[in-house]
Formats: structure tokens, sequence, C-alpha cells
């Protein structure tokens, strides 16, 4: 039997929140699918409300509090990610885009997503796809292809708990199949990769970067090499 590691993003600021409401429904579908396959789910969950001011710091002085660390020791252990954010003004969150923009790039690569947010009309279900869908993708995660949100009138609805089961379905099929794992490590060397970043495989090392590149000579303190008309 296998076991997999969930890493559950939470950005509500309520206690309880329909953000985490949407989060803990969906993995606890996911749960479920795989117990049906024989395999086991731990999750983590990362309350981001209760590092807020952590973030704050991440962004202003580039420290990482222990608190910080933590969170991101859990998104880098993680095989999979379901990410849940509130949505105001149109938008995700602050606390939740501030999050992902203090993660290094490679943080993410070839992590299976599921996409969700919640807010307070209809008029914005398409803030997962237009404004969430780009940041992970940038991130070089990998997004499932059905997203989630959750609007006051949903919940008592049949059709989301339809949607959920199709994201989890979706997450539990590409777990099983190690797809993610193989695409980071076969494809390592082929990305571009932030210097000095959060990844953590023992096989990804200072080696992995090209000091040849004109920007890692002149930060050696070296010249870069004229450029050829």
């Amino acid at each position: 039997m296998s076991t997999f590691t969930v890493a559950v993003v939470s950005a509500g600021t309520s206690d309880p929140s329909s953000t985490r409401l949407l989060a803990d429904r969906v993995t606890q579908r996911v749960a479920q699918l795989a117990a049906s396959r024989g395999h086991a789910v731990t999750t983590s969950v990362i309350e981001l409300r209760e590092i807020a001011a952590d973030i704050t710091t991440a962004l202003t002085s580039q420290l990482i509090t222990p608190r910080l660390r933590q969170a991101i020791d859990a998104l880098a252990a993680a095989d999979g990610i379901i990410a849940a954010a509130p949505v105001y003004k149109a938008g995700p969150s602050g606390l939740f885009t501030s999050f992902f923009h203090v993660l290094d790039n490679d943080l993410l690569i070839a992590k299976p997503v599921i996409l969700a947010a919640t807010g307070g009309s209809a008029r914005h279900a398409m803030v997962v796809d237009e404004h969430l869908r780009p940041l992970f993708a940038f991130l070089r995660a990998i997004p499932m292809p059905t997203s989630l949100y959750a609007a006051p009138e949903d919940w008592g609805s049949a059709d989301l708990g339809k949607r959920i089961a199709r994201a989890a379905a979706e997450l539990a099929v590409i777990l099983r199949s190690q797809a993610p794992r193989e695409i980071a490590d076969s494809n390592w060397a082929g990305y571009q990769h932030q210097f000095g970043g959060n990844a953590t495989r023992a096989e990804r090392s200072v080696d992995d970067v090209d000091f040849s590149t004109d920007l890692m000579r002149l930060a050696a303190g070296g010249e870069s090499q004229p450029v050829m008309k």
C-alpha cells in the first residue's frame, strides 16, 4: 500500500472559514478515492492566517522565520497540494498570493495542485482560472483540469459535490501514476533554476547550476562574453 502526502493551503481568515471548509471537503474526497484503490493519504494543513506576519517579514526582508520554514518544508515534502483562497475585490486574497510569492520558484516543480476559491458571488467564479492557474503555471506546478469555486448558493447544490469529486479523482489518479515525481526528477537539469533556492532533494545541488552563463560570470565577479554582431 502506498501512502501519499497532501499539503492543504488555506488562506481563509476566519475560524471557521468557508475556504477551509472547501479545502477539507476536497481532502476528504481525495482520501476516500485513494483508499478505494488501497492507498493511504496523510495531510498537512497550512493555515496562512496563522503565519501572516511571517509572510510579511519574508516579503519585506527575505527573512524566513521558523514557522514559515515549516510551511515551506511541508510543501516540499508533499506529493500533491490543495490550494484554497478567498476572493476579495475580484481576485485571490493578498495573503494567498503573498505566500506563494515568497516561495522559491523551484519548490513546486511538477507538483499536482487542485485550485479552489470561495467568494460572495458567482460573478467571481473565473478568478480561479484567470488568477490562480497562471500563478501555478509560472511556478511549474501541475494544476488539475477541474478548478473549484464556491459561492454561498453553491454549498447546498449537488453540482459542487460533483465538481469536488471530479477534481479529487484527477488528483488521485495522477498521484497513483507517480508521473509528477518522474517528471521532476528526469527533467531537473532542463529547468531554469533560481540560484540558492529552496529545493531539497539530495540529488539537486550546486552542480545543477550552469556557471558558464553571462549572469553567473557577472555574479562571480567576472566579465560577460561580448555579443557578436
